[in-house]
């Protein structure tokens, strides 16, 4: 029913969860939004660095620049995250609250399988295969 919608559907997925892991991104580099991990985060500490990853590639994510690499690149990062702060609480992500590391990996890694898409800059740059746009 929804299939003629694909490529729009797809666009909105990889713009709003772009901007939404940009956000956690925000929150460890620049303390916005308040509250998470709080809003002091040591420059040069792995939740810092974690937060680097995820506010530019999430940026690069939802404008569809670079969007396969900077996917690729935030999948990986979600996974380290798992094993580091989450599976060591227990083996089930709903017990150890990394359901949402898991979802963005696999997401990620989806984005960088799948690339652009419409509605991205990578769709209009010179030299793009019709990978980009589909």
């Amino acid at each position: 029913m929804l299939s003629r919608w694909e490529p729009q559907l797809y666009a909105i997925l990889r713009i709003i969860t772009g901007l939404l892991f940009a956000s956690h991104g925000t929150q460890k580099v620049l303390g916005y939004p308040p509250g998470g991990m709080g809003t002091k985060i040591a420059v040069g500490s792995l939740p810092w660095f974690s937060g680097v990853i995820e506010l530019v590639c999430g940026l690069l994510i939802a404008a569809g620049f670079f969007a396969s690499i900077a996917a690729f690149i935030a999948s990986g990062e979600m996974a380290v995250a798992y094993f580091i702060a989450h599976a060591g609480k227990g083996f089930h992500p709903l017990v150890n609250h990394g359901e949402l590391a898991v979802v963005y990996c696999f997401l990620w890694l989806y984005v960088a399988a799948r690339g652009s898409g419409i509605w991205s800059i990578d769709s209009v740059r010179p030299g793009r295969t019709a990978r980009a746009a589909r």
